[in-house]
């Protein structure tokens, strides 16, 4: 079951990115250009939904978003940088190849940022994955 988290003041406000629960993955969906004031919106509110909800996953949906460039770049590593100290892990699905091509030219690796084709491949990943616990994924072995 998927469950919406609306915005800080309780209702969703025009010009946020709608993030969608499924389980212990929040599922982000880009569509069109990222503005500044959105980017920094979507940020606050994923960290705030990643802490709310206790998700060790984030999806990332790029396939709405036609055209790339540094700020959204930017904005993708620091997110997955946001989610990682969080104990959560990100994953980039739906790029387009132009899209790959643009941040290879301009010289973005993403990091901590991990790669699928499809939500389904990107949610297999994450369970695959998954941490054994919310703290750093450390498991205590009994003697």
């Amino acid at each position: 079951m998927s469950q919406a988290f609306p915005g800080p003041h309780g209702a969703p406000a025009t010009g946020h990115v709608p993030v969608l629960r499924l389980g212990e993955v929040l599922l982000v969906t880009l569509q069109g250009d990222l503005h500044d004031s959105t980017a920094q919106q979507l940020q606050e509110d994923l960290a705030e939904t990643i802490v709310r909800s206790g998700a060790t996953g984030v999806v990332i949906d790029v396939s709405g978003v036609e055209i790339v460039d540094s700020f959204l770049g930017r904005i993708l590593a620091e997110t997955a940088g946001q989610t990682g100290l969080l104990a959560a892990r990100t994953v980039l699905v739906g790029m387009r190849p132009a899209v790959a091509i643009t941040l290879v030219e301009l010289g973005l690796t993403l990091p901590g940022v991990h790669t699928a084709l499809s939500t389904e491949v990107a949610m297999e990943l994450l369970r695959q994955q998954a941490p054994s616990s919310r703290f750093g994924g450390l498991r205590q072995e009994s003697q």
